[in-house]
């Protein structure tokens, strides 16, 4: 086997430390680099190699859920791991709708977390027991219908993403670089998909509250 080209994106140095240590010593594995930020991954990414990424998801501007909504379409072949301190079913359930294909909270024993390396790269998916439980709880408190979200793109996603955070359309134009107008046409394709009339119901369709 050859080895597996892995990309760490994690702000906090002692966490990524720990996990470097931890991977230098798995022959099977090469960390190719590192990074403390979403937007400098996202720079890099057209550059750079990679089989494998852990993801953190709480980065400080545009967190790991959405840089994956942003990059899985650009290379799909890239796995992407997201690696995190919250078990919060709502955070699994959209990690794995933009494509993430693991999910490891970060007290992950390190076998595990190198075992689930592998089980990506190979075509797998890797999650903890506790993170698979709430993935089920997820479907079944979902009253959405599969058919609907399986018609939502990555950038629909993220956008409802922004929208469930409170962000206005202007807002949410600014941050992916995209017009006001394209961010209004988004909004009411994802309307169209969800067959809904109003952001309100769009959001409590997709994230709906206990």
């Amino acid at each position: 086997m050859s080895m597996i080209q892995v990309v760490i994106v994690e702000d906090d140095k002692e966490i990524l430390d720990s996990l470097l240590s931890l991977l230098e010593s798995d022959g099977d594995i090469m960390v190719t680099n590192t990074f403390s930020s979403a937007e400098s991954f996202i720079a890099a990414f057209p550059q750079i190699s990679m089989d494998v990424v852990l993801m953190d998801i709480g980065l400080p501007q545009k967190n790991g859920i959405q840089a994956v909504a942003e990059l899985k379409p650009k290379r799909s072949g890239v796995q992407y791991i997201m690696c995190t301190i919250y078990d919060d079913e709502e955070k699994i359930f959209n990690a794995l709708c933009v494509g993430a294909t693991g999910y490891l909270l970060k007290n992950t024993s390190p076998a595990e977390i190198a075992d689930a390396i592998k089980t990506v790269f190979n075509g797998g998916s890797m999650m903890s027991a506790t993170i698979a439980r709430k993935v089920v709880q997820s479907f079944q408190n979902r009253k959405i219908q599969s058919k609907e979200l399986e018609h939502l793109s990555a950038r629909q996603w993220e956008i409802l993403n922004f929208l469930d955070q409170g962000f206005r359309y202007k807002e949410i134009a600014e941050k992916m670089n995209l017009s006001f107008e394209t961010i209004r046409t988004y909004c009411r394709n994802i309307y169209d998909v969800l067959q809904v009339h109003s952001r309100t119901d769009a959001l409590n369709k997709v994230f709906p509250k206990k």
